[in-house]
């Protein structure tokens, strides 16, 4: 496999190449990095002679038949996709998957057509602690479930930012508990006012393009007849405490903590008030117990994706529905009014 940084523009992401370096059956065959520097201390550290400045040699060189897009920045995963899925190479990408619907159409089209596989790094869609949780959900660990409510991390970058850099996550694990959402009814808002079109920033952080708002307050409704709420507010709280996903049921509440490891708690309350809170009990042999773990099983769905032909857990496609939640909220907010989902406009809603 070959990996694709951009030190300065969302480096390697959260350590992505020394999990692909640490994987065994793994050979990392060659680095691009733009930046000399970058290139240079990725070399010593992932243990590789074949460093490039430009990932387009470095794909026509050594042939990859994985290519790991570890950059947080946006505005050149589209640019990058096509050519690794040109080389005929399956991708490991960085979330979020692109700044618009559009790029990530034609990401997916591309792989599509030379059959290549695609895993976004969305970790807790691969995780075998939410497998049990929800599991236990569906045996009744807290009666049938009601409503979802996620919030994003709410640190410095609440609102806008959170919804699409970390809101993703939060997105992901309501499709896991809830299926499809089939629209969306969303208020941007900033300093409490109305967003509108002067609040619009046009060259948002981490390569996202458009962004706006210091609060997101978006209700979803999805296709199995559940609702479930996002939301992502500016606060003197920026711990990120919160961020995650709460399943109310009619005979309590569950807490996950997004997290490589998620915490999961819950209450057993009918009322949703009185009751302690208490830990849920993972058995100790469900992991990931770190983020070294949790990207290794993200690696190996992948690769074994490959092997047996099959869909990655964490796909391209299971990525693009939360972008069409996170870009579903800005649409609704600038019609004033529900929206169907998928979402009609594949361009950026911020764009016009």
């Amino acid at each position: 496999m070959g990996i694709i940084g951009r030190t300065g523009r969302g480096n390697y992401g959260h350590n992505i190449d020394v999990a692909w370096k640490t994987y065994p059956g793994v050979q990392v065959v060659g680095v691009a990095d733009d930046n000399p520097e970058g290139l240079r201390k990725a070399g010593e550290r992932l243990g590789v002679s074949a460093l490039y400045a430009s990932y387009e040699k470095m794909l026509r060189d050594q042939k990859p038949e994985v290519t790991v897009i570890a950059s947080r920045w946006v505005d050149a995963h589209r640019e990058m996709a096509l050519a690794a899925a040109e080389a005929r190479s399956s991708i490991f990408m960085e979330k979020p998957i692109a700044p618009n619907l559009a790029q990530c159409d034609r990401i997916i089209d591309a792989c599509d057509r030379v059959h290549g596989k695609t895993s976004i790094a969305h970790n807790m869609r691969v995780c075998p602690i939410l497998d049990f949780v929800e599991a236990r959900v569906r045996e009744g660990l807290i009666g049938q479930v009601q409503e979802l409510r996620g919030r994003g991390k709410e640190d410095r970058r609440a609102g806008g930012e959170d919804m699409m850099v970390l809101g993703t996550h939060v997105f992901d694990l309501m499709r896991r508990f809830a299926g499809d959402p089939q629209w969306v009814s969303a208020r941007v808002t900033v300093e409490g006012r109305e967003a509108k079109r002067s609040d619009v920033n046009p060259n948002g952080a981490e390569g996202l393009t458009y962004l706006a708002g210091d609060t997101i307050e978006a209700m979803y409704g999805f296709s199995g007849g559940m609702t479930g709420y996002f939301g992502s507010k500016k606060n003197p709280d920026v711990s990120g405490r919160r961020f995650g996903l709460d399943l109310y049921g009619s005979a309590g509440i569950l807490s996950i903590r997004a997290a490589h490891s998620p915490l999961v708690y819950q209450t057993a309350s009918p009322t949703w008030t009185g009751e302690p809170w208490k830990r849920l009990e993972i058995p100790k042999h469900i992991g990931p117990h770190n983020e070294l773990e949790a990207y290794h099983l993200m690696i190996a769905d992948l690769l074994e994706a490959i092997e047996k032909d099959r869909e990655p857990q964490a796909s391209a496609r299971v990525a693009r529905w939360t972008l069409e939640m996170a870009h579903g909220a800005y649409e609704s907010h600038k019609r004033g009014a529900r929206v169907a989902l998928p979402l009609v406009n594949r361009e950026h809603p911020l764009a016009s």
